[in-house]
């Protein structure tokens, strides 16, 4: 019998264009419904806290080709847990906690990719660097030798009507491609994450690379 989750998994998927990766967000979703969806060809998972997270991986460790990804406002005392316990950390928001992952990674002997987090327009409600910031910081970001840069990561804001929520995504792809022709030798933009349960799909028609996906794939959390 198909569960709810691997139909929800299997619509979607045929609705991404391949080359799309499907990042399942997680919190507060219990491990056995994140089983659910490793069965039915999950592999990216995308938690928020570190605390939550931690006991996640212990209890999931069985599966090891699961690929961690970190989404939410990374703290600077959380940063050395981070680089632990994932992958791929998607909330890189400021130039300080740019440098202390950098400090970090090289002390531990890691090479975490990363994406860096921009607000598009400004959102009292978000962490990220405005586009003027970004661009100014790009010198220094470029000598964070222990980090693959490889990202740009966006989250409109509220309340937004869908073509000013489409003109954020384009935005960002530009972006991307300003940075990528600055020839800063270590950062090298390929991915877009951006897209949520409600907007992914115009995520996608702008462009995104992973969309993080919640709600469309575990319901409504508790």
């Amino acid at each position: 019998m198909t569960s709810l989750i691997s139909e929800r998994i299997a619509n979607i998927r045929a609705s991404l264009p391949p080359s799309v990766r499907l990042i399942a967000v997680s919190k507060k979703v219990s491990t056995e419904l994140m089983r659910e969806a490793y069965s039915a060809g999950i592999r990216d998972f995308g938690e928020s806290r570190i605390q939550e997270a931690t006991s996640k991986q212990a209890e999931l460790r069985d599966l090891p080709d699961i690929i961690w990804h970190f989404i939410g406002h990374l703290q600077s005392n959380k940063a050395k847990k981070a680089l632990e316990l994932f992958d791929w950390i998607h909330s890189v928001d400021n130039l300080k906690i740019a440098q202390r992952l950098d400090t970090l990674a090289q002390q531990m002997g890691v090479s975490p990719k990363v994406c860096l987090q921009v607000k598009i327009l400004p959102d009292l409600h978000k962490s990220g660097w405005t586009i003027p910031e970004l661009l100014a910081d790009l010198p220094t970001l470029n000598q964070c030798k222990n980090l693959q840069i490889q990202g740009l990561m966006t989250i409109p804001p509220l309340e937004l009507k869908d073509e000013e929520i489409l003109s954020v995504f384009h935005r960002t792809k530009e972006l991307a491609e300003e940075i990528n022709s600055q020839n800063c030798s270590l950062i090298n933009i390929e991915h877009l994450s951006m897209g949520m349960s409600g907007d992914y799909q115009l995520a996608v028609s702008a462009g995104a690379t992973m969309v993080r996906l919640g709600t469309i794939l575990f319901g409504q959390r508790v």
